[in-house]
C-alpha cells in the first residue's frame, strides 16, 4: 500500500468503507470539555499565543513543532510512566495480508522505545501558506492503523493542525467526524487546552481496568 503521505480522506473512505458523520456525539462530547487551568496555564497559554501571532506566517514545521506545539503539550502534560509522546515515527498495520504503513508526526502511545498501543495522534501540516497535500487523509490512514493494530473497539482520537487552525477528529469503527476550525491565535486556544486535557482523561481511563 502506499505510504501515510500519499493518502486522501477520499481513499480512506472508499478504502477502507469509511464515512463521515458531522456531529458524531463522541466528537461533541470530547469537544465540550471545560477549561480548569490555574492563573499559571492562563498566563502561558497567553504567552503561547502571542508568540504564534508573531511568528505563524514565518515559522517551518520544525519551528511550529519546538517553539510552539511541543511546549503546549508539556504544560497539557500527555507523559506518565504508562504513555508518552512520540515524533517522527513510523507506525504500521497488516490489512488483509498488505502493510499500511508511513511516519506519524506526534502519537501519545504505550511504549518505551517504540510505540505500541496508539491513543491519539497529532498531525502537524507545515506552515500556513504550504497546502500541497491532505492533512486530514494523511491524520486518518494513520488512525486507521492504529484501530487495526489496537482491535480494541475503543475510538481513535486525532488532531491536524495548519498553521493557526486546529481541527479535531475522532475514529469510532467505520465513521469519522471532524471538528469546525479552532484558531490557536484566538480565545480558541483555551479550548484547544481543554481538549488536549480531555483526550488526556480518556487514555488513563483505558488503563483502570488494567
Amino acid at each position: 500500500m502506499k505510504p501515510f503521505e500519499r493518502w486522501t480522506f477520499e481513499d480512506v473512505e472508499e478504502t477502507f468503507d469509511m464515512k463521515r458523520i458531522k456531529n458524531h456525539p463522541v466528537l461533541t462530547d470530547w469537544l465540550n470539555a471545560q477549561f480548569e487551568g490555574d492563573d499559571y496555564v492562563t498566563n502561558r497559554l497567553e504567552v503561547l499565543k502571542n508568540r504564534l501571532i508573531d511568528n505563524v506566517e514565518s515559522w517551518n514545521e520544525e519551528e511550529l513543532k519546538y517553539q510552539f506545539l511541543g511546549l503546549l503539550m508539556d504544560l497539557v502534560g500527555m507523559d506518565n510512566e504508562k504513555y508518552k509522546a512520540f515524533l517522527g515515527r513510523k507506525l504500521s498495520a497488516n490489512v488483509n495480508g498488505e502493510i499500511l504503513s508511513g511516519n506519524v508526526d506526534f502519537v501519545i502511545a504505550t511504549g518505551k522505545v517504540e510505540p505500541k498501543h496508539p491513543f491519539f495522534f497529532i498531525h502537524e501540516y507545515k506552515q500556513e501558506k504550504k497546502k500541497d497535500n491532505d492533512p486530514l487523509g494523511q491524520l486518518l490512514v494513520a488512525m486507521v492503523a492504529a484501530q487495526i493494530r489496537n482491535n480494541d473497539n475503543r475510538p481513535i482520537y486525532g488532531s491536524y493542525i495548519v498553521g493557526r487552525l486546529w481541527f479535531f477528529v475522532c475514529l469510532i469503527e467505520k465513521e469519522y467526524s471532524v471538528s469546525l476550525a479552532y484558531d490557536a491565535t484566538q480565545d480558541d486556544l483555551s479550548n484547544i487546552y481543554a481538549i488536549l486535557k480531555q483526550a488526556n482523561r480518556y487514555i488513563l481511563e483505558y488503563f483502570k481496568g488494567k
